[in-house]
Order: C-alpha cells, then structure tokens, then sequence
C-alpha cells in the first residue's frame, strides 16, 4: 500500500496547505471522451459532456428498472494535459472528459446503455464514447471556490503542498466539478483539483 505523505506542519507557509488533502484513489470505470482544444470555448469540449451524461443516465435508469437498483450518476470530471515540447505560442490543452460509472453496473449493463444511447438520441461525440478503468494512484486535492479562469492561485498552492511533502506531480491535472455551473454562481463554484503524484 503506498504510504501517504504526512502534511507539513513545520514551514511559515504550513497554514496555507490545511486543506490540501493526500490520498490514494482506487481504480474507477468512467465514460470518456478525449478531444483538444480551449475547454471553455471549443464546442468538441460541449459535445463530450452532452455524451457522457446521456450515457450515465441512461445506465441509471436501466438499473433502476432491470435490477432495482438506485444510483447517483456522479460529478463531471476531466483530465487536462498539454505537450511541453511544443513552442507556447502552438501549444493546445488535450483534454478527457469522464463520468464515473456505479459500481453495480455489469460490462452488459454498460454496453447496453451505450447502444440505448447510440440508438435513441445519438449525441454529437457517441461515436468517440468509450469505457476505461483508471487507477490514478497517490494524489493531493483541494477544493477550488469560485471561477473556473480564477483556478490559478489554489493550483500554485496544490503544487506548492506536493512539492513540501516531498513529492512531485506525476500525471495529469484532474478537476472535479461539484457544482452545476447553469444554476450556481461563478462566485460559489466548488472544482475539486487533484494532482497525481510520486514521491521525490
């Protein structure tokens, strides 16, 4: 089992860090959509959401009725990433698009929710769709409040909590999206921020 880093307590700066959190995340199923481009404005971005949501309500339903079983579909998520060899002024964020998938829910169960969702509403990245068991490992997070371009301070103070564990970033940037942006303010977003990491 990996060891998690204990918080640093000892720096002037040590306040700043309370609510950064270690962890180790178990290997999850999730639907997925990867693309590229400016999140906030590339309309591959939109599609990809309005495909896995359809696909995590459809296998709600389905179990619901077939098995009688009830689950939440869970939050949005994303990975980020862009190539560092590539000259600034190039370079693109390529981005994953994910929706955790109930644990209860057969490879069947998931299969037949994507044909449902093929054969019924057809959303624009269906074709793209696929189903990945991820196991991110060793990560720190804290909770972002506020909006989505605000994020750059809290993602300094993250990585400045790795790098005072000892550890460094060794993976992509992953953001959870707790709230709903079309019915929440800017100002009271909560975005989850995890970094996967390793130790140094």
């Amino acid at each position: 089992m990996l060891e998690t880093p204990v918080r640093p307590t000892t720096l002037p700066s040590a306040p700043d860090f309370r609510d950064v959190r270690f962890l180790d995340v178990p290997e999850m199923r999730f639907f997925v959509v990867d693309g590229f481009g400016a999140p906030g404005t590339d309309p591959a971005f939109q599609a990809a959401i309005q495909t896995v949501y359809p696909a995590g309500y459809t296998l709600k339903y389905a179990l619901k009725r077939g098995r009688h079983v009830d689950v939440k579909v869970g939050a949005l998520e994303a990975l980020f990433s862009v190539d560092l060899a590539v000259p600034v002024e190039f370079r693109q964020w390529f981005w994953t698009v994910m929706l955790p998938i109930p644990g209860p829910a057969s490879d069947d169960d998931i299969a037949s929710a994507i044909e449902a969702v093929r054969t019924k509403k057809s959303p624009p990245s269906i074709d793209a769709l696929r189903v990945e068991r991820f196991t991110e490992g060793l990560a720190a997070e804290v909770t972002h409040v506020g909006p989505y371009e605000a994020e750059e301070p809290t993602i300094a103070r993250l990585h400045a909590a790795i790098a005072a564990a000892g550890c460094r970033p060794s993976g992509r940037h992953h953001e959870i999206y707790i709230s709903d942006p079309g019915r929440t303010a800017p100002a009271r977003l909560k975005t989850i921020i995890r970094q996967p990491i390793e130790w140094i």
